[in-house]
């Protein structure tokens, strides 16, 4: 037998296994992920040797991964039958941290540790981790080749290692073992490390026991094809992923190459748990590579408005030995959030084909989740809007449709999408704002939900047309010979007087009284200045802040020429002036009480008992 060969580390090394030792204390437990990875990737290569019909030693030997504790001699033993290691390969894989070992490196790894980050997770040191626990690491190791040595490879961490033949003629594979520190002692529990392995190492394609008992029992059914997995196995799957005792309301699996290899598979859960008033949920997809998780909440993966998700994204392109604890390559980041959301948004429109009455009723329940989409991520606005359901002018009570629809349905040459928001569809229908649009035939979007307003500020178009609310004084009507009326409108000199009139009496509650083309069967209307809010903004600026006055806010006053109280205010102007001062100011608050803008309601009832009082007076003089 040779005598053992002793290394010692380069001082650079020796400063970077410092590091990690007493660097990553909040992170100690990661070490079993690291090396229960390490032996996947052994069995996973030696499996590809023998399916390419290359000779490898002991070709009987399960490939499974086992873990052994011993409590009393205080170590942790972890054994597998893949590749295992010659000398050369030893002294390449187990003697240098980092393979360019160059100060660039060690600074930034320095640099790291005083920002107290998860170095494993950034710099990837995968075998190395198993030094922030064990005094010894000794590593047992025989080549796959049939001219493979037993190898012992020996370390403290600290000033180097040394490799020695065994006593004895090893199995394929590698075995290590790891004699712990005393206060990391738990590590050398059954169910200290059953834990870990269930957290982290669970979909791992291969048994991993912990004594005689196997871990990671429900399979990783994100990364088999679509075909062999049963409908019950999906269930069970979602069940144990989400921690949930519900059937998922929709499921995505799927799988890409480019721009970049990944398998997914996404739930969504039955409910909405932020309609119960439980808080907002918390991100629900974890993100492995090849099976083993890297984490099960991270941030910048998928959308915030994706939040009521669950399942796996699984990226092969995700080095294993880069961000374990937190994804540090921003750019691979945002092309799984890139792919994904925009495959889930192509699926929600598929099934929003497909089953319109399912997808009713998931948006009865996630709509929120879409609206907040719209306002906050303006890359994938356009096919957010597109999923977004409403009732409409043109659509039965508690029949939706969507802005796709409207669009097929929309008159040659409409550049616009009109809309209107309130409390419910008789609020909007009773007021004002309908009359000419439906009299050209021309469809109005019903907005009923409080947070449609931040909605509509942010979603300004859909496909180049232009949303425009029904109530804004921007809206411009056509001129339509078909259109019918009555009365004859109220000759324009007398028109001009009555506005003037009008403007002169209500003063800075008004910017301009014009008489206008919306009108059909009411007298008057407030139309929303383009620099404006709407009544449902003020109301929740005013929910937000109760107690405190709102900024006053002027309103255009349209008049419809042909009604006869446009005409008798005419005419009251001259022959009761003081009569048609009350009027005036009952006229521009019943349209601000039309408009849900009236904020004050106690002049409007004490104006109201004085116009009937006098109205009485003139029928019984």
């Amino acid at each position: 037998m040779n005598a053992p060969e002793k290394r010692e580390f380069q001082a650079e090394v020796s400063q970077v296994l410092d590091i990690v030792i007493h660097s990553l204390y909040t992170d100690k437990d990661i070490f079993v992920r690291e090396l229960v990875s390490n032996a996947s990737d052994a069995l996973e290569k030696l499996r590809h040797l023998q399916l390419t019909g290359n000779e490898v030693h002991g070709p009987d030997l399960s490939l499974e991964i086992r873990l052994t504790v011993d409590e009393e001699a205080r170590t942790l033993t972890l054994a597998d039958h893949g590749l295992g290691m010659t000398r050369e390969e030893l002294h390449e894989n187990l003697g240098t941290i980092a393979h360019s070992g160059s100060k660039a490196f060690l600074r930034n790894l320095e640099e790291s540790a005083r920002k107290e980050s998860a170095l494993i997770g950034q710099f990837g040191v995968g075998f190395y981790s198993a030094f922030m626990v064990a005094d010894e690491v000794t590593v047992y190791s025989r080549s796959w080749r049939p001219e493979g040595e037993s190898l012992v490879w020996t370390s403290d961490g600290k000033t180097g290692y040394e490799i020695a033949e065994a006593d004895e003629e090893l199995e394929r594979g590698c075995r290590i073992v790891l004699k712990l520190r005393e206060d990391c002692a738990d590590f050398a529990k059954a169910d200290r490390v059953r834990s870990i392995v269930e957290s982290y190492s669970n979909f791992v394609a291969f048994p991993v026991m912990v004594g005689e008992e196997r871990v990671n029992k429900v399979e990783a059914v994100w990364r088999k094809k679509k075909s062999e997995v049963t409908d019950e196995e999906y269930k069970e799957f979602y069940q144990f992923s989400a921690k949930a005792y519900d059937e998922p309301r929709y499921r995505m699996h799927f799988n890409a190459d480019s721009p970049i290899e990944l398998n997914a598979l996404l739930f969504v859960p039955a409910e909405n748990t932020e309609l119960w008033g439980m808080g907002q949920m918390e991100p629900g997809v974890s993100l492995y590579c090849k099976n083993v998780l890297i984490d099960d909440k991270p941030a910048g993966l998928l959308p915030d408005w994706l939040r009521f998700l669950r399942g796996v994204i699984d990226s092969a392109d995700i080095p294993l030995n880069i961000s374990r604890e937190s994804m540090q390559d921003s750019s691979l980041v945002r092309k799984l959030n890139r792919v994904v959301t925009k495959r889930f948004l192509k699926f929600l429109d598929g099934e929003a084909k497909d089953d319109p009455d399912k997808y009713k009723e998931f948006h009865a329940k996630f709509s929120r989740f879409l609206k907040e989409g719209v306002v906050t991520d303006f890359e994938h606005r356009e096919g957010l809007a597109k999923l977004l359901r409403f009732e409409s002018s043109l659509t039965d009570p508690g029949t939706l449709t969507g802005f796709e629809d409207y669009l097929v349905r929309a008159k040659d040459g409409q550049d616009k999408i009109y809309y209107l928001s309130g409390p419910d569809r008789v609020s909007i229908e009773a007021g004002p704002y309908l009359e000419a649009l439906k009299a050209r035939g021309l469809e109005v979007v019903y907005f009923f939900d409080t947070i449609d307003e931040y909605l509509l500020q942010h979603l300004r178009e859909f496909e180049g047309k232009t949303l425009v609310s029904a109530s804004s004084s921007e809206v411009e009507l056509p001129e339509d010979a078909a259109l019918e009326t009555s009365g004859e409108p109220l000759a324009e000199e007398a028109m001009t007087a009555l506005c003037d009139f009008l403007q002169t009496e209500l003063g800075e509650q008004v910017e301009k009284v014009a008489p206008g083309k919306r009108l059909v069967s009411s007298p008057a209307a407030v139309l929303a200045p383009a620099h404006g809010m709407s009544a449902q903004m003020r109301q929740m600026l005013q929910a937000m802040n109760p107690g405190e006055p709102l900024p006053p806010q002027k309103v255009e006053l349209e008049l419809n020429p042909r009604h006869g109280l446009v005409h008798a205010l005419a005419a009251a102007r001259e022959a009761d002036p003081d009569l048609a001062k009350l009027a005036a100011a009952q006229l521009l608050d019943q349209a601000l009480l039309a408009a849900g803008l009236l904020e004050d309601r106690v002049g409007l009832v004490d104006r109201g008992f004085r116009l009937m009082e006098a109205a009485l007076k003139k029928t019984a003089g």
